[in-house]
């Protein structure tokens, strides 16, 4: 971390100006720094809840696997967000068992299960907050859901491109087929197949681990 733990705090919790300074000193000591590689298991759908992980650098993906064991994307955390799913332990009103892992190589600031769960107990705007982030991942949730039932896979993906663009800035994406297909759920195959059509069109230009957006205006036409 280029920061110290508490300006970290002071920037990325909402709540650090509720706590109380036995509250704040209990966060700077019982703290912890973990590294991810790309890919890791972050946890594991029978593994217990192990705290709030707050992104400092690269990204966190939190899916459902199926029987068949294909995974499905339900959102993503990125840098200066916090994963509070993680801690669906602690909150009685929410039951949403996921799995989280690594989505690039990323540094994660972790408030253990046992502390966290002491803050909600104890601390009003806590509990609040945890609930309030839960439900804005939900939103997400439901929206995922929602392109799954209802879109078909070009608008699903199509979708998805258009999302990731708004949130990088950026009209490349930097993602392989089999990549893509893990976050909507759908085959390596069929993404490519998609991917194929749309370069037909011009409204997308394929390159070597990734997509080049061309014309918004037609993606966006493709989804409506």
């Amino acid at each position: 971390m280029k920061q110290t733990i508490t300006d970290f705090f002071k920037e990325n919790l909402s709540f650090w100006g509720s706590l109380s300074e036995e509250e704040r000193e209990m966060l700077i000591n019982r703290h912890q720094v973990m590294q991810y590689h790309s890919g890791q298991l972050v946890r594991g759908e029978s593994t217990d809840c192990i705290g709030l992980l707050m992104v400092v650098s690269g990204a966190l993906r939190a899916y459902l696997l199926s029987l068949e064991g294909r995974a499905v994307t339900l959102y993503r955390v990125k840098a200066g967000e916090t994963c509070v799913l993680a801690v669906s332990c602690v909150l009685d009103a929410i039951s949403f068992d996921t799995q989280i892992e690594a989505e690039e190589d990323t540094e994660v600031v972790l408030i253990p299960i046992d502390i966290y769960s002491r803050l909600v107990r104890n601390n009003l705007a806590v509990e609040c907050n945890s609930y309030k982030t839960a439900v804005e991942r939900f939103s997400e949730v439901v929206a995922g859901v929602e392109r799954l039932v209802f879109l078909n896979l070009e608008q699903r993906l199509t979708s998805f491109l258009l999302d990731e663009s708004a949130q990088t800035g950026s009209d490349i994406i930097n993602m392989t087929h089999e990549q893509l297909a893990v976050h909507i759920g759908s085959a390596r195959e069929a993404v490519s197949r998609s991917l194929k059509s749309l370069a037909t069109q011009r409204v997308v230009e394929l390159f070597r681990g990734g997509v080049k957006l061309l014309d918004k205006k037609a993606l966006y036409q493709i989804i409506e």
